[in-house]
C-alpha cells in the first residue's frame, strides 16, 4: 500500500538539487558547456534578453571595475541588490577597508538569506571571482530552494583599469588587482554551471553589456494568475473506469476517439481539473487513464502534477533500472500493448510534469505528497522530492511500511495545500490541508474537492483491484479518519494552537490527571467532541450580606465595552453535553458507533450521566423527537445536534456529595441545635445570664437550618433512584418517559450541527430555537401518551431557561436586572448567568471577553461557602477572593472548547477534536479555589 520502497531513494530523484523541469530549461543560450567535454566560452549575438526567474539568486561576477553595480542599479530595484561595497561600509564605515570584508559578507549572506527566506528576488553585487565565493552563495541558494542564476560581465582590462580610475577611491588601485580578477575569471567561466548556477548568462565588452536586457520570468510551478474554478482529482491509479463516473458526476463531459476510448473532457462552465498523480500502477487501466488524463491537459481542460508511480515509470520508460513493484509490473505489460508512439508520449508527458503548483493568487497549492509552507513555489530537487514522496520518521509500522511524517499536523500556511499519496478512508481538512487519496484501487472510493467551495464529490470503487497490505479502515476510534487516536497525541507538555487564543500549553501533570480520568471513566471517545468550560464568577461584592451581586456583572461587562447582556437562569443541576442524532445509521455512520447508539449524555468531564444505556437512549429519544416536532432538523440543515444543558435534579449526579458533605452537616446540627437550645433557655428561664450565648447558638441554628433548607432545594427523588429513607417527590415526568420521572433537562445552547458550530450565533437566537424545541415537547407527550395511556398533566423532560436582556449603560434596566435577580433567587432559584448577547466579542486590546459570569444567590452560598458564612466576619474574610487564574482558565477552556467545535465543523479527525477536548480536562486539574 505504500509508494516505492525508500530502499530505491538514492535512484529516484535524478536532479539532486533542482526541480526536474527547471533544470531542463536550466541551459542558457549564453554559454556553451557541454557535459563530458571543455566548454569554450564563445561571443555572443547583440542584442541580449537574459532570463531570470522572479525568485532567485543572481550573482553578478566581474572584475573590479566591470560595471557590476551600474549594471545592477539599471535592471534591478535597489531594495533587491546587495553590494559587498555598501555592506563593507556599514561594518567598518569605508567602503574600499579589505580588512573588513569578512564581516562584510557576513552581513550580505545573513540579509540575502532572509530576503530569500522571504521569496524576495535577491541580486549580489561583488566580484565573486573566486569559486569560494561563489560556493557559499549556491549553498545560500540551495537552503533556500531557490535557483542561483550567474551574469558575467567580461570586460576588457583597459575598460576595468579606465573606470577604476575616473573613481576617485579607486584611482590608486594596481592594475595587478585587475589582472588577478581577470585570470580568475577566465578559469572560473567553464566550471559556473557545474557550481551548481542553473543558468550562466555572459556578456562580453561594453556593447554587450549595454544592450542586454533582464527580463523576469515566471517560475513554472508559479500559477497564481489561474483562479480556477477547479475540481482537484485524488489518486486514480489505473482505474479509468472510476475516474470517468467521477468527471461525469462533476459534469464533464467526455470525449472519445474513433475505437471509443476517452481522450478529453471538458466542464462547460469552464472548469478546470487538476490531478495530484499517482495516475498509474495497480488498477485495469493505466494506459486509459493516461490518454484522458493527457488528452485534457493537451487542450488545457487540466493541469496534473507527478506522483512517485509517475515518478518510478518516467524512469523505467528511459530504460533505467527499476524494481517493478507496487504494482509497476501491471502497468509495464499493459502499456506493451500500446504501440510505441503512445509510449513515447506517455515519457514525454511525464518528463514534462513540474513537482507542485501554486494557484488562486496563492490561496491553493497542489502537490502529490503535500508540501510546507517553506516549500511552496520553490524549485529545488529537495523540494521535488518531498512533494513525490513526503517524508518519513524513519521507522516502520506492524505491515513492514514506513511510517510517514505528520508534517501536516505542524502546518500553519495560508494556502490551502491539497494532496495525495497516503490513502485514508475518507478526506478530512487537517490545518489547511487535504489528502485526497482515498484509496479507489484498494475498494475504497476516488475523490474530488470543488474549488473554492470546498465541496467534496466522490464515487465509490467498483470492486477491490488490488489489495491493500494495510487495510484501509482501523478498527480503534478514529480509524474512520485515516488515523486513530493516539496515546502520543495527550502525554506530556502539550501546545494547542486555538484560533481565538492562539498556543494554550498544558502542563505534563495536567495532561497525566486528565489521562487518567478519560482512559478509566469517559465514554466512547467518538461520542466526546467536546467538554464545557468552567465558569468565573463575577466580581466580588461590596454589598451588605453579599459575597456576589448583579451590580458587579453589568459594571464588569460595561467596562469591557459590551452593552447588551442576557442573564439566564441558572438550573441547579449537573452540566450535561447531549449529542442528539437523529437516528442510529446517522450516528453510525457520522461517528462510527455501533448499532443501537444514538448519540450520548455525558459530564463536564465526559463521564455518561446514566449507568444503563437504555436511561440515555430513552432521553434521546424524547430530545429528538421534539426538534422533529419543531422541525430544527430541516432547519439548521443537520442530521445531528450537539447541546450544552442542564440536568436537574442536583442529586442525580451528586448523591455521594449530599449524603457524605452537606446532609452529615445538615443531619449534625439538628441533632446537636435543639439539645443546646433547650438546655440554654432552661437556664435562662431559672435566671442564669446565658443570653448573648443563647442568641448566638439561635443564630448558628437558622443558619444551620437555612443550610438544610438551601441544599433540599435541588434534591427530588426521580424514577427508580430515590433512596427509600428519601420522601417522596411531588409528582413529576412526563407520558413515557419512565424512569426518568422527575428528571429535567434544560439546554441552553446548541453548540454544533453538521458541517457547523453555532457558538458565535446570538444567545437570543439560541435560546429562542430552544424554546420551539421545548415547547414541542408537548405535541410529543401527547403523541406519546395516546399510544401508552399516560397522563399529560405533569412536566416533562425538558425545562426551560427564563432570562431578561440588561442594557449595562441604561440604570432602569440595570435596576431591572438587579431585581429579577432578586427575586429568582427569593424564590429558592440558584442564581443567574450573565452574558454578552452577541458571543465571541473581544476586548478593544483584542482579548476575549469572558463568554459568561455566575452570579449566585445568597442562599444558594451557604452550600458552598457553610451554613455562617453570611456573618460580617466572616464575609470580610471571604471578599479576599482571588478572581484572577479562575478567569484565565474560564477563557482558556473556553477557546479550547471552541476550537473543538471548529475542528469537528471542518471535518478535521478525531484525534484532533480531542487534542483540545482533552486540553480541556487537562486544566480542569490545575488548582484554583474550587468555591469560585
Amino acid at each position: 500500500m505504500t509508494d516505492d520502497d525508500r530502499t530505491e531513494y538514492g535512484e529516484k530523484n535524478e536532479h539532486p538539487h533542482e526541480d526536474q523541469q527547471e533544470s531542463a530549461s536550466a541551459q542558457d543560450s549564453g554559454t556553451r558547456q557541454e557535459r563530458g567535454e571543455r566548454p569554450q566560452p564563445r561571443p555572443e549575438r547583440t542584442p541580449r534578453t537574459l532570463a531570470v526567474p522572479d525568485l532567485s539568486l543572481v550573482v553578478l561576477i566581474g572584475a573590479t571595475g566591470s560595471g557590476k553595480s551600474t549594471f545592477a542599479a539599471r535592471h534591478f530595484r535597489p531594495t533587491e541588490v546587495l553590494s559587498s561595497d555598501f555592506c563593507r561600509g556599514l561594518v567598518s564605515d569605508d567602503e574600499n577597508d579589505q580588512s573588513a570584508s569578512g564581516d562584510a559578507f557576513d552581513v550580505l549572506h545573513f540579509i540575502a538569506g532572509k530576503r530569500l527566506a522571504a521569496g524576495r528576488l535577491t541580486v549580489v553585487d561583488a566580484t565573486n571571482v573566486q569559486s569560494e565565493a561563489r560556493t557559499q552563495l549556491v549553498r545560500l541558494a540551495r537552503e533556500h530552494d531557490v535557483l542561483p542564476v550567474a551574469i558575467v560581465l567580461d570586460m576588457p582590462e583597459q575598460v576595468c583599469a579606465a573606470r577604476n580610475a575616473a573613481r576617485a577611491d579607486r584611482a590608486g588601485l594596481p592594475r595587478r588587482v585587475i589582472q588577478r580578477h581577470q585570470r580568475e575569471l577566465r578559469r572560473s567561466l567553464r566550471h559556473l554551471e557545474r557550481e551548481g548556477f542553473r543558468k550562466v548568462h555572459v556578456l562580453r565588452g561594453p556593447e554587450e553589456v549595454a544592450a542586454a536586457e533582464v527580463v523576469t520570468e515566471r517560475r513554472f510551478n508559479d500559477l497564481r494568475h489561474l483562479t480556477g474554478p477547479f475540481d482537484i482529482i485524488g489518486d486514480i491509479h489505473g482505474c479509468r473506469a472510476e475516474l470517468e463516473t467521477l468527471l461525469g458526476k462533476l459534469g464533464y463531459a467526455l470525449v472519445r476517439d474513433p475505437l471509443g476510448r476517452p481522450v478529453d473532457a471538458a466542464h462547460p462552465e469552464g472548469r478546470t481539473a487538476v490531478f495530484v498523480g499517482d495516475l498509474v500502477d495497480r488498477g485495469p487501466d493505466s494506459p486509459g487513464v493516461l490518454r484522458l488524463v493527457m488528452g485534457m491537459v493537451g487542450a488545457g481542460h487540466a493541469l496534473c502534477v507527478p506522483g512517485n508511480h509517475e515518478n518510478k515509470l518516467g524512469r523505467y520508460l528511459k530504460g533505467r533500472k527499476v524494481q517493478h513493484t507496487h504494482g509497476l509490473a501491471e502497468t509495464v505489460e499493459q502499456l506493451e500493448r500500446e504501440d510505441a508512439a503512445f509510449r513515447t508520449e506517455v515519457a514525454e508527458f511525464i518528463h514534462g510534469l513540474v513537482s507542485h503548483y501554486v494557484l488562486d493568487g496563492g490561496a491553493l497549492v497542489v502537490c502529490h505528497a503535500g508540501l510546507p509552507e517553506k516549500y511552496h513555489g520553490r524549485t529545488s530537487g529537495r523540494v521535488r522530492s518531498f512533494a513525490l514522496y513526503g517524508d518519513t520518521t524513519g521507522e516502520t509500522d506492524e505491515f513492514g511500511l514506513p511510517v510517514r511524517y505528520p508534517w501536516a499536523e505542524d502546518y500553519r500556511g495560508r494556502a490551502a495545500v491539497v494532496y495525495g499519496h497516503t490513502p485514508t478512508p475518507r478526506a478530512n481538512w487537517l490545518n489547511n490541508t487535504l489528502c485526497l487519496d482515498t484509496g479507489c484501487v484498494f475498494g475504497g472510493a476516488m475523490t474530488a474537492l470543488r474549488w473554492p467551495e470546498r465541496e467534496l464529490v466522490d464515487v465509490p470503487a467498483e470492486r477491490v483491484w488490488y489489495e491493500p497490505t494495510k487495510p484501509l479502515v482501523s478498527e480503534a476510534p478514529g480509524g474512520a479518519d485515516g488515523r486513530p487516536l493516539d496515546l502520543n497525541d495527550v502525554t506530556g507538555r502539550r501546545i494547542v494552537e486555538t484560533r481565538y487564543m492562539g498556543r494554550l500549553a498544558v502542563k505534563e501533570e495536567n495532561a497525566a490527571a486528565a489521562l487518567e480520568v478519560m482512559s478509566r471513566f469517559a465514554i466512547d471517545p467518538r461520542l466526546l467532541p467536546y467538554l464545557p468550560p468552567t465558569m468565573a464568577p463575577c466580581a466580588t461584592s461590596s454589598e451588605e450580606g453579599y459575597l456576589e451581586h448583579p451590580a458587579e456583572a453589568f459594571a464588569g461587562y460595561r467596562a469591557d465595552g459590551v452593552r447588551e447582556v442576557v442573564c439566564e437562569e441558572k438550573h441547579m443541576g449537573s452540566r450535561a453535553v447531549a449529542l442528539v442524532c437523529r437516528d442510529e445509521t446517522v450516528a453510525g455512520e457520522t461517528f462510527g458507533v455501533p448499532k443501537g447508539v444514538s448519540g450520548a449524555l455525558y459530564t463536564r468531564t465526559g463521564r455518561p450521566f446514566f449507568d444503563a444505556p437504555e436511561t440515555t437512549e430513552r432521553l434521546l429519544r424524547r430530545v429528538r423527537d421534539c426538534a422533529e416536532e419543531a422541525g430544527l432538523w430541516d432547519e439548521l440543515e443537520t442530521d445531528w445536534l450537539l447541546l450544552d444543558a442542564e440536568l436537574m435534579p442536583w442529586s442525580l449526579k451528586a448523591t455521594g456529595l449530599l449524603r457524605k458533605q452537606y446532609a452529615a452537616v445538615g443531619a449534625a446540627s439538628g441533632a446537636a441545635f435543639p439539645g443546646v437550645l433547650d438546655a440554654l433557655e432552661t437556664a435562662a428561664a431559672r435566671g442564669v445570664e446565658v443570653a448573648p450565648l443563647l442568641g448566638r447558638q439561635r443564630d448558628r441554628a437558622a443558619d444551620a437550618a437555612a443550610f438544610t433548607e438551601a441544599y433540599r432545594r435541588y434534591c427530588w427523588r426521580v424514577g427508580a433512584t430515590a433512596a427509600d429513607d428519601e420522601e417522596p417527590p411531588e409528582p413529576g415526568g412526563g407520558a413515557g418517559l419512565g424512569e426518568l420521572d422527575g428528571v429535567r433537562l434544560a439546554p441552553f445552547q446548541i453548540l454544533a450541527v453538521r458541517g457547523r458550530s453555532l457558538a458565535g450565533l446570538a444567545h437570543t437566537e439560541q435560546l429562542a430555537l430552544l424554546d420551539r424545541l421545548i415547547a414541542a415537547e408537548g405535541a410529543v407527550a401527547a403523541r406519546d401518551a395516546g399510544t401508552a395511556g399516560g397522563a399529560t398533566d405533569r412536566p416533562g423532560l425538558l425545562a426551560t431557561t427564563r432570562r431578561i436582556l440588561v442594557d449595562t449603560e441604561d440604570e432602569t434596566s440595570v435596576a431591572a436586572g438587579i431585581a429579577w435577580w432578586q427575586e429568582l433567587t427569593a424564590d429558592g432559584g440558584e442564581g443567574m448567568v450573565v452574558k454578552p448577547v452577541r458571543a465571541l466579542i473581544r476586548q478593544a486590546d483584542g482579548r476575549l471577553v469572558q463568554p459568561g459570569v455566575k452570579c449566585r444567590g445568597r442562599e444558594y452560598l451557604r452550600i458552598i461557602y457553610g451554613p455562617e458564612y453570611t456573618r460580617p466576619e466572616n464575609l470580610r474574610r471571604l471578599r479576599v477572593r482571588h478572581l484572577g487564574h479562575k478567569r484565565s482558565l474560564a477563557l482558556r477552556e473556553y477557546a479550547l472548547g471552541l476550537e473543538a467545535l471548529d475542528r469537528m465543523a471542518d471535518g478535521e479527525p478525531l484525534w484532533r477534536v480531542h487534542e483540545a477536548v482533552f486540553a480541556v480536562l487537562a486544566l480542569e486539574s490545575e488548582p484554583v479555589d474550587p468555591r469560585l
